[in-house]
């Protein structure tokens, strides 16, 4: 009797033991699974999904080399992706007239697109913001998801900024009227998009770039150019108070000074009122983007990885 009782308990506590290491078993192996599941589904997910390339396009005086930070940013956080920054009209060639680069541009920018069947999106910095409106506005069969305007004269420029100083010395604001709104003014880039609240119609009637992108003067184009504006998904705009440069700075968001130098924010602007080349679309559809940092001066919005992972990284998915 007592075998058997002994019997009993070897039995028991050897179905125990083996339930017990089958147990640790299925517990290790359930601990490897748990840390190899997600990290194949990391693996997984950067192969198939990946991120749509990304276009930088610099602003005056700058050069493609000026963007490395920027370039950083985006591969640090979206690995893989394809950017390319642009390397057309650098330095002194970016006073060129606005037309004439938004040709070259878009010459060496519909390429990128071509190949990139998901689409693309666009980082635009200062002048190149407006360079890339024009592309935007002129080219029917873009596949542009974001455009990111970072810090870019969207209103027009009206301020007396060391630019200003250094290309024409013998002039302040009040008075570059004077050579902005002629033939030979009109063949200087910032003059394409000097618009000077006191002298609304010679600006409008003169600027032969800002004024047809936003319809400020009759252009047999515009329902054209609204229509391929409105194929972007995203319009991010991108500015901030301590920017020194763009003036006002209410600019990069399209808003402007009235003729008493006061500034009337976008949502009060008769381009947005009219919805001339579709801001207000773009606003009702949920796809306008206002973000506003402090603190930047105009030469580090691109090299800011707080203006980056604030402002930009969400939408170069």
């Amino acid at each position: 009797m007592e075998l058997m009782v002994i019997a009993q308990q070897f039995i028991i506590k050897g179905s125990h033991s083996a339930m017990s290491s089958q147990r640790r078993r299925r517990r290790s192996s359930s601990g490897a699974a748990g840390m190899l599941y997600p990290l194949l589904g990391a693996c997984l997910w950067a192969a198939v999904v990946g991120y749509k390339p990304v276009i930088i396009v610099h602003g005056l005086f700058d050069s493609s080399g000026d963007f490395k930070n920027l370039q950083r940013f985006i591969n640090e956080s979206h690995p893989g992706t394809n950017v390319t920054i642009i390397d057309l009209f650098d330095r002194s060639a970016s006073l060129q007239p606005m037309w004439k680069q938004v040709e070259g541009f878009k010459a060496a920018i519909y390429p990128v697109m071509h190949n990139s069947a998901e689409g693309v999106h666009f980082i635009c910095y200062s002048q190149g913001g407006l360079v890339c409106r024009g592309i935007l506005s002129t080219l029917s069969d873009h596949n542009v998801h974001s455009f990111i305007s970072l810090s870019s004269p969207q209103a027009g420029q009206y301020g007396d900024t060391d630019y200003l100083k250094y290309l024409f010395p013998q002039f302040v604001k009040s008075n570059l009227y004077h050579l902005c709104y002629t033939s030979v003014g009109q063949r200087i880039s910032i003059c394409n998009y000097w618009n000077d609240p006191h002298h609304r119609d010679l600006y409008v009637n003169s600027s032969d770039y800002l004024a047809l992108l936003n319809s400020e003067r009759p252009n047999p184009n515009s329902t054209e150019w609204k229509k391929n504006f409105l194929k972007i998904k995203k319009l991010v705009l991108i500015g901030g108070p301590d920017d020194g440069v763009i003036t006002p700075w209410q600019s990069s968001q399209f808003g402007f000074y009235d003729d008493n130098e006061t500034v009337v924010e976008m949502q009060h602007q008769d381009l947005y009122l009219r919805d001339v080349f579709g801001l207000k679309t773009l606003a009702a559809r949920g796809d306008l983007i206002i973000c506003s940092v402090p603190g930047v001066e105009h030469v580090w919005w691109h090299s800011n990885e707080t203006v980056f992972h604030t402002c930009m990284e969400k939408w170069l998915v």
